[in-house]
């Protein structure tokens, strides 16, 4: 063999060894994340998901991809933008705070694992059968939005113990939430003699309109349901509850950082960092199944004390105590 045949050989087969190599290693996995919400308002709860894959070792654009699909608000997209993502035959499904778009997921795949975040019970919505053995392909955390609807409307009480009636903001396109949190609140209203008022919306026009009847109905206090919706459109209805005077409680932090008066509920960063964790694990090969269902321990209480002064309403030193954050 000619020298310069054999030298044309051995740069023949050192091209080929790379994709010898690449051939050999496994595909990247990907994770197909779907929420019913936009990815503008959801950014920084985002960034606390992907720290908790990077906590089991998993790095976005490095060893795992992220296929992110947003509903927009539109709960009606969920069941095509599940089906999308099974098509794609992606390793993990997450949805890590709608219950909506959780049980779409649910109903496009039985077989590829599914990590949520709900404010229901997931036994009761049927996501699982029960929560230290998950059954099934799916597995999560739930924050107890609802389950702790009693509390807030003590804590609304401490703030207002003459008031008489409490608004409930709810998007009834979210069924499973809706319906639950109608019913608890209606149940831990009576208990305290007091009156509730169930005020519905799905869109922004329909969250400008509730307040209307919230101040035609003169309701003492305005209570927001756990919902995507109404985190992304926490802006507005905190202006409204500022502009109405009307002292507002809601479950997610950011409502109060928005100008909403006060909120408790978990902490979402938390949980999403959790959701992130599980999922992690399941890419390095655990079973859902072998995976409990966690439940929020984290709780935080915030008040906005500028919205209290805006709306001239004065806080009580005990409940200010009882306050994790004071917003100045």
């Amino acid at each position: 063999m000619k020298r310069r045949d054999f030298i044309t050989l051995l740069g023949g087969a050192a091209a080929a060894w790379p994709l010898a190599v690449r051939a050999q290693q496994p595909a990247m996995p990907v994770v197909g994340y779907i929420d019913a919400g936009s990815p503008e308002p959801a950014a920084h709860l985002v960034s606390a998901f992907r720290g908790g894959l990077g906590e089991t070792g998993f790095v976005e654009g490095r060893n795992v991809a992220i296929e992110f699909r947003w509903a927009h608000n539109n709960n009606e997209r969920l069941p095509e933008l599940a089906a999308d993502l099974v098509r794609r035959h992606v390793a993990v499904i997450v949805a890590p705070q709608s219950t909506a778009a959780v049980m779409e997921a649910k109903s496009a795949t039985r077989t590829i694992p599914i990590v949520f975040g709900t404010g229901s019970d997931p036994v009761q919505a049927g996501l699982v059968t029960s929560l230290n053995r998950p059954g099934g392909n799916l597995t999560g955390i739930t924050f107890m939005n609802v389950e702790i609807t009693a509390k807030r409307f003590g804590l609304l009480h401490e703030l207002l113990p003459n008031a008489t009636r409490f608004g409930v903001l709810i998007n009834p396109k979210n069924s499973v939430i809706a319906e639950t949190m109608a019913k608890d609140a209606t149940t831990a209203a009576s208990a305290m003699g007091r009156q509730v008022e169930i005020v519905k919306a799905s869109t922004n026009r329909e969250i400008d309109a509730a307040f209307s009847v919230l101040k035609e109905k003169r309701v003492d206090a305005l209570l927001v349901a756990p919902d995507t919706l109404m985190a992304n459109r926490r802006l507005q209805i905190a202006m409204l509850a500022v502009r109405h005077a009307i002292p507002l409680m809601a479950v997610q932090r950011e409502l109060a950082e928005a100008g909403g008066l006060m909120s408790y509920g978990t902490n979402f960063m938390e949980t999403y960092r959790q959701t992130g964790i599980y999922t992690g694990r399941i890419l390095k090969g655990e079973n859902p199944t072998d995976l409990p269902v966690l439940r929020a321990t984290k709780f935080e209480f915030v008040i906005n004390l500028q919205t209290a002064r805006t709306i001239g309403l004065d806080i009580p030193p005990a409940l200010l105590a009882l306050a994790d954050e004071v917003i100045e």
